[in-house]
């Protein structure tokens, strides 16, 4: 059985990733913040398949030890799904530094770093697949959101880049960029900016098991050849 580690398992998309992995046949390694009674459910539906150990991935010291437990636990690693990640609504004049730091820590530092311990694991085998959750954000400008934008298109100049590096070793990196969906982490959005962002997408916003099933197709063998792209998933908003 092949290991995928999920970051930002316990809600939103970062749950419905690791809902559709265990269905698809993987062990998952999901590390959030807390344990959701959401993904406590998945554990219990099949104890065998989903294990869960608690990281946030803005504590970067925490990080190495974590993905050395993980690698000694379950062998190693075939793919890792970036996903965790934080935003703060609010213009870049007037934001905290701590929002600021929080931002670029949760969204591109944190997976860098655990991309960084997993790979090894990855390129010893010389197999493996790396899936960073984008946001379309990373291309399209959205008022408030510049720090947000900004840790977003790192982290798809780090998947080009490393897409080259681990390629030789039959690893591959790609990002999927997201559009708007209804989770929690977007719940903040109402009123009008609400109806301008959906008025954007003629297809209406994705649903989270949507951009869940293009991470599970990026993990699979028939994408083997598919790397250092940008899989977008937003209902048409950004064509």
């Amino acid at each position: 059985m092949k290991t995928v580690v999920v970051t930002g398992a316990s809600r939103g998309l970062g749950l419905a990733i690791a809902a559709r992995l265990a269905r698809d046949g993987y062990r998952v390694v999901g590390l959030s913040r807390t344990l959701s009674e959401g993904f406590q459910a998945l554990i219990d539906g099949d104890p065998g398949s989903i294990v869960y150990r608690q990281l946030d991935i803005s504590d970067i010291p925490a990080i190495s030890g974590i993905a050395r437990a993980v690698v000694k636990e379950h062998g190693p690693i075939y793919g890792l799904v970036n996903n965790a990640g934080a935003s703060v609504d609010g213009v870049l004049a007037t934001m905290h530094q701590s929002d600021i730091e929080r931002v670029i820590a949760t969204n591109l530092i944190g997976p860098i770093t655990l991309t960084k311990f997993v790979l090894r694991s990855m390129l010893a085998k010389g197999e493996g697949r790396i899936v960073n959750i984008s946001s379309i954000g990373a291309s399209t400008g959205y008022h408030g959101l510049s720090v947000y934008a900004a840790s977003k298109a790192g982290l798809e100049g780090f998947t080009r880049a490393l897409a080259r590096e681990a390629g030789k070793r039959r690893v591959t990196v790609n990002c999927v960029a997201p559009g708007y969906m209804a989770t929690e982490m977007t719940a903040g959005l109402s009123g009008a900016r609400l109806e301008s962002v959906l008025r954007r997408s003629p297809l209406g916003p994705p649903k989270p098991e949507q951009v869940a099933a293009s991470v599970a197709y990026l993990l699979h063998e028939d994408a083997a050849s598919v790397t250092g792209a940008v899989l977008t998933v937003d209902g048409g908003s950004s064509a």
